[in-house]
């Protein structure tokens, strides 16, 4: 196998003050990728150059298209000690981005031989498509002190694959500038990311045991289950559903750039939650293109054997297959670092130290989590026992106590080689060594994240209740109800609900639903809401009363009309109206239906209302009981006006013309005994009088008998006064009679007339 040796056509610019800059290579004149449809993934390798003394510009180069860079450099060993920085060119908009930081604080490696082979790099950066890149790197104590050999930078466009693509002959992945094509012993560059085979980034240590693969096939889809064998372990179901899950050859893996046989664990213990410190303005619709690039920089830029992670998750929720093997096979990852060989990584796409992952994400990483944890019988919720592996300092050297790596993780627990330590199943990549992935936001939401995965479901709570009414605590219905739920845990994470009713399932809805219907058959109930996790935990809202009936309300008093006192006219006679309703469960309103539309509470019986004279008037009443049952009831009345003209009179009456009288006349007598008699047949009946300070009082007979003594006294003047009524159960045959008292020094009283309903 030849490696091919980098031939570098730019100097170094500037350098200086504690700031040390490289400029990097132009890549080749050859025709653009820019504008095809459809090209390859390609890494441009791009050498860096110390500056030249006494230059202090910053220069901008002109790239062939990419959209995710890297910095990397020769020993995997030699830390970077310095911030890496670069700014890029949008091909969009032509302007230069602001400089961006890149996070090198990568895991070291853990096998000898992934040591020899494997560079140093910082974690890649997504900057969308560019042309033009600028770096430079600061050291944090601002001295000038060595960098690591062999900086590079690496420029990948993921180009734009097809399914054909990645089954099609392996792609040859050119430089910026031009390869010559050596040997591997003529020469030492350290730039060998265009090899397609590339060391393991992270093997097993000795004291865990993993099979490699069988086969290392490129045509087989590696999202496909491997078929068991003496070294291939077979996949045990899950306890919950598998996820949708987008496979290689679905994101666009060229598996001729990973040609080494997949390593296994003996399964999975932990889920490492990772993010990959990319930028969080990406579309989803590049998310394919993010885990291409991230697949190319560690395959050609830190020479690991295939990509890191074992899945990545997107901002829209996608779940993408990372490392080969099988995604239901416990692959050994590189991810995490001294615990690979008994765990799973998790890497959200994006950079999550201020910002959190949305729900989608979350939701995603809770499925993934929970799917592949429930291979293994472990609850995501719960804690497990890993064993910290045992790591050799100097792998030529025996191994003694002095001679073992012991591991540190970002809070400053120390982790020995050959003990036990607990983990959460589902942790950051910061529990398990000293970084700050994945970021303080999104380790924040890990908790949440793993109540998504194990369940119960949170926040169920029954919203609403359609086809019943509540009454205090208990609701009324006719039979049909449909409850409506909510709930805090997304519906994707849900296997059923059901709807309980006296504590048996009535009705049975998916984990999306929001809503379930039953038919109550009558008589009382008790109804509830279960919500079934996919892990099969449970949880029920606590059960509300129901009574289901079917009897209408009564009226025990049909709308009644009574006449009411109150200023009268030719066109509007004050009235009462009356009713009584009564439910054998619950009642819950009474509405007048006609001639005006108005509702009442329950134990409203009368409304004061105004009917014209001499017109038949319906009065319907609706009453309603709490479970919808309802009722009408109507009756028509006429109130009729009756003139004073029209009684008869005794004793002395003066005949008085006013507009302000009913029809413009009115009888006035201060003589004492005076009477007026009205005969009708009626159910109600009301006195029509003037009042003013000087006004007298009269006496009044019903039917022969006095009744009444009344005071038409008044500080104001008033006129067709309704001073006095009198309601009967029926309509009947009466007679109202009124005589003068004649009051000492105000006797005279003025009557305007008498009305009545029949």
């Amino acid at each position: 196998m030849k490696r091919r040796a980098w031939l570098t056509l730019s100097a170094v610019l500037v350098g200086g003050g504690g700031i040390i800059t490289y400029a990097v290579a132009s890549p080749s004149d050859g025709p653009s990728d820019a504008g095809r449809a459809k090209r390859p993934v390609k890494v441009y390798d791009l050498t860096l150059k110390s500056p030249a003394s006494g230059k202090r510009e910053l220069p901008r180069t002109e790239t062939e298209q990419f959209s995710m860079l890297g910095v990397s450099w020769t020993d995997a060993e030699k830390r970077l000690q310095g911030t890496a920085q670069v700014r890029t060119r949008s091909i969009g908009t032509g302007e230069w981005s602001g400089w961006q930081d890149l996070e090198a604080n990568v895991d070291p490696l853990e096998d000898p031989e992934a040591r020899e082979e494997a560079r140093g790099a910082t974690e890649p950066i997504w900057v969308g498509p560019s042309d033009g890149v600028q770096v430079q790197v600061v050291h944090k104590d601002g001295s000038t002190s060595a960098l690591p050999k062999g900086l590079e930078v690496s420029l990948v466009d993921p180009g734009v694959v097809t399914k054909a693509e990645t089954q099609a002959e392996p792609v040859a992945y050119e430089p910026a500038a031009f390869a010559a094509e050596t040997s591997p012993a003529a020469t030492g560059s350290p730039s060998d990311s265009a090899s397609p085979s590339a060391s393991p980034s992270e093997s097993v240590p000795p004291s865990e045991s993993v099979s490699p693969s069988a086969s290392a096939s490129t045509s087989t889809s590696a999202s496909a289950t491997a078929s068991p064998s003496p070294t291939v372990p077979t996949a045990p179901p899950s306890t919950v559903p598998k996820p949708s899950i987008v496979s290689r050859a679905g994101w666009g893996a060229n598996e001729s750039m990973s040609p080494d046989p997949s390593n296994y664990n003996a399964g999975v213990k932990t889920v490492f939650v990772h993010h990959t410190v990319d930028s969080n303005s990406y579309s989803c619709a590049d998310s394919a293109a993010l885990v291409r690039g991230i697949y190319a920089y560690h395959v050609n830029t830190n020479h690991w054997n295939d990509i890191g992670y074992n899945f990545f998750v997107d901002k829209c929720g996608t779940i993408f297959e990372g490392r080969k093997g099988g995604v239901d096979l416990p692959v050994t990852g590189a991810h995490t670092y001294g615990w690979n060989s008994q765990s799973a990584g998790i890497a959200v796409l994006g950079t999550y130290t201020d910002a959190g992952v949305s729900t989608a994400a979350q939701t995603a990483v809770a499925r993934l989590a929970a799917w592949k944890l429930g291979q293994y019988g472990i609850d995501p919720s719960g804690s497990t026992q890993m064993t910290a592996p045992v790591i050799l300092i100097d792998p030529e050297k025996p191994d003694t106590p002095d001679n073992r790596v012991v591991l540190t993780n970002y809070f400053g627990a120390k982790y020995f080689a050959g003990q036990q330590y607990t983990f959460k199943a589902v942790s950051g990549h910061r529990d398990g060594y000293n970084t700050q992935c994945p970021g303080n936001s999104l380790y924040a939401q890990l908790p949440a994240i793993r109540t998504m995965a194990s369940g119960p479901v949170q926040g169920l709570k029954v919203t609403s209740v359609s086809g019943a009414t509540a009454s205090g605590t208990t609701y009324y219905t006719k039979g049909a109800i449909t409850a409506k739920w909510s709930t805090t845990t997304p519906g994707s994470l849900i296997k059923r609900f059901e709807l309980l009713v006296d504590g048996k399932v009535a009705a049975t809805a998916s984990g999306t639903a929001t809503s379930a219907a039953a038919t109550l058959a009558l008589g009382n109930h008790t109804v509830a809401v279960r919500a079934v996790h996919q892990s099969g935990k449970a949880v029920t809202t606590t059960a509300q009363n129901f009574v289901a009936e079917t009897t209408a309300p009564t009226f025990s008093t049909t709308p009644n009309l009574a006449l009411a006192t109150g200023t009268v006219s030719t066109t509007s006679v004050p009235v009462s109206l009356r009713w009584k309703a009564a439910d054998n469960a619950a009642l819950q309103s009474v509405k007048q239906l006609v001639p005006t539309a108005t509702t009442f509470g329950p134990t409203t019986t009368s409304v004061a209302r105004t009917a014209k004279p001499g017109t038949a008037t319906t009065w319907s009443m609706a009453a309603y009981d709490v479970a919808g049952n309802s009722r009408t009831a109507s009756a028509a009345y006429t109130p009729v006006i009756l003139q004073e003209t029209s009684a008869v009179r005794s004793g002395s009456w003066t005949s008085r013309s006013s507009t302000s009288y009913l029809g413009g006349k009115s009888y006035s007598s201060g003589s004492k005994g005076a009477s007026l008699t009205w005969t009708f047949t009626g159910r109600s009946a009301s006195w029509v009088v003037s009042r003013a300070s000087t006004s007298g009082q009269a006496y009044v007979y019903v039917d022969g008998v006095k009744v009444s003594t009344v005071d038409l006294k008044s500080s104001t003047v008033k006129y067709r006064q309704a001073i006095w009524t009198k309601t009967w159960s029926g309509s009947a045959k009466h007679t109202v009679k009124i005589v003068v008292v004649g009051t000492s020094g105000r006797p005279t009283i003025t009557t305007d007339g008498l009305v009545y309903i029949k």
